[in-house]
């Protein structure tokens, strides 16, 4: 049985309904919620996160109308499909460098917010344009130069 705890932060100005949608969908990307499984009750997550139960009410709503999640009258909620890949859970290469990566970035002394900035921006830029398959990246060199290089996938 998998058991998924919400944590909500009251300071980030997202709605708490939306931070379960939100975690519950990351929890579906990386293969740590699978169909089958079922969610918490609403009950549940107010005991554990402090939130009413019409919030979590709420936020199943949500996922059950992207088709995520089904209710099951007397039963719970449980995980229709994933989001997951098999190149997304947390056993992939690219998440073991990427953990590698984050540990480098707290060696170097940044916190979680610069952490948060940088992926931000290197998401946009890789993204922004719509051609994931032409991988651009830009690095800046001992020298202080900038370069910009593409895979031209």
């Amino acid at each position: 049985m998998v058991i998924v705890e919400y944590r909500i932060d009251r300071r980030s100005g997202v709605p708490a309904f939306q931070q379960i949608v939100q975690q519950t969908k990351q929890a579906l990307r990386l293969g740590v919620l699978v169909p089958g499984d079922r969610l918490p009750t609403a009950k549940e997550v107010a005991e554990t996160s402090t939130v009413n139960p019409n919030t979590t009410l709420k936020a199943y709503r949500e996922l059950e109308r992207e088709g995520l999640v089904e209710p099951r009258p007397g039963q719970g909620t449980f995980v229709r499909r994933t989001l997951g890949r098999p190149e997304t859970g947390t056993d992939s290469p690219l998440y073991v460098e990427l953990v590698a990566w984050m540990s480098k970035a707290a060696g170097a002394g940044l916190e979680q917010e610069d952490v948060a900035a940088l992926v931000a921006s290197a998401m946009e830029t890789q993204y922004a344009a719509g051609n994931v398959a032409a991988t651009a990246f830009t690095t800046t060199g001992s020298t202080g130069a900038t370069t910009t290089r593409s895979t031209g996938e």
